[in-house]
């Protein structure tokens, strides 16, 4: 059981009104709802929206709404918030609709109270937020988090910080940069989108002049948020070791695996002709190079480590990849 609750709130009755945090909200909700094989990832998530006078979110609305969230044992319980953050001494807020001061939203202690106590398995926070780093802050040692197991916590800024929209309105920079990373950005070569390759994908981003993501794990493995088309076939990345059965291997190469010819290499008889069972195996390699598994020796391209009679070799990544196969995790 997979359970989601977005927030986004444009909405104040007090506070400035603000413009992209609705539409972040949608933007999550669809990015989630499906994995990319249009198989159900988040089934049915709530999406609760303050846009208008008419439509807010008041704190109690929202409180309850979280600890419905997290009352059961799921497998994943994801809690997305966009909207007003607020710090003070006494810890930070998440503000709804009827916040007049910003210490009157509800309180990140609060939340992580509730975090911290549910039985889900996998408990994943992901803030966009003024002030959001503050999530899971201990309330009595600067500097320390307190997070139960199987607690995940991705914000847009540090607790220091503000978290900015998008060059004209209209959308969060980081829920941006987390909806691209949903949509595939992320993906492992499997096609797992983890919290950690989000985080990693927002981190390389925003630079390091720009608002800073902040990320607190306290997780034995991470879950998957959501699967991608992986850029891979399942079948080549199994095939590793196959085609290098030591990891350090160096994987020979003749003209007999490049199929392609020039016409004076066509004519010539010192250049032997490809062999299908080569060429084969060689689109498979040049496969594992788009996707930085394999590199050539001493060669600019594959078709140079072919034509030259070079090889090519795995590379760190590809060695990883390749130790995963022969462990039987992939």
């Amino acid at each position: 059981m997979r359970k989601a609750l977005i927030v986004g709130i444009d909405h104040y009755d007090h506070l400035n009104l603000l413009t992209g945090c609705v539409n972040d909200a949608f933007a999550v909700r669809a990015a989630v709802l499906r994995n990319s094989d249009g198989t159900l990832n988040f089934p049915s998530p709530q999406v609760v929206t303050g846009t208008n006078s008419e439509q807010r979110v008041f704190k109690r609305d929202l409180k309850e709404a979280v600890r419905k969230l997290f009352a059961d044992d799921s497998d994943i319980a994801l809690f997305y918030f966009a909207g007003h953050g607020y710090i003070e001494d006494t810890g930070g807020f998440l503000c709804a609709s009827d916040s007049e001061t910003g210490d009157d939203g509800l309180a990140l202690a609060e939340l992580m109270h509730i975090v911290n106590r549910s039985r889900a398995r996998n408990k994943v926070i992901v803030l966009d937020s003024c002030h959001s780093g503050a999530a899971g802050n201990s309330a009595v040692a600067a500097g320390i988090a307190e997070i139960s197991d199987g607690v995940t916590i991705l914000t847009a800024s540090t607790a220091d910080q503000e978290s900015y929209e998008t060059p004209g309105g209209g959308a969060g920079v980081f829920t941006s940069l987390f909806v691209d990373a949903l949509n595939g950005a992320a993906a492992n070569l499997v096609g797992d989108i983890t919290p950690g390759s989000v985080y990693a994908h927002i981190d390389q981003s925003l630079g390091p002049w720009a608002q800073r993501p902040v990320f607190k794990t306290n997780v034995k493995t991470f879950v998957s948020l959501r699967r991608s088309e992986p850029p891979i076939a399942l079948a080549d990345l199994q095939a590793l070791t196959t085609h290098f059965p030591s990891p350090d291997l160096r994987f020979q190469l003749d003209p007999t695996f490049e199929p392609e010819r020039s016409a004076g290499e066509r004519d010539g008889t010192s250049i032997p002709l490809p062999d299908p069972a080569h060429t084969a195996v060689f689109t498979v390699l040049q496969r594992y190079v788009k996707v930085n598994l394999v590199r050539p020796v001493d060669a600019p391209h594959m078709w140079h480590a072919a034509m030259q009679s070079k090889s090519c070799e795995l590379t760190v990544l590809g060695q990883h990849y390749w130790s995963l196969v022969d462990k039987g995790l992939i």
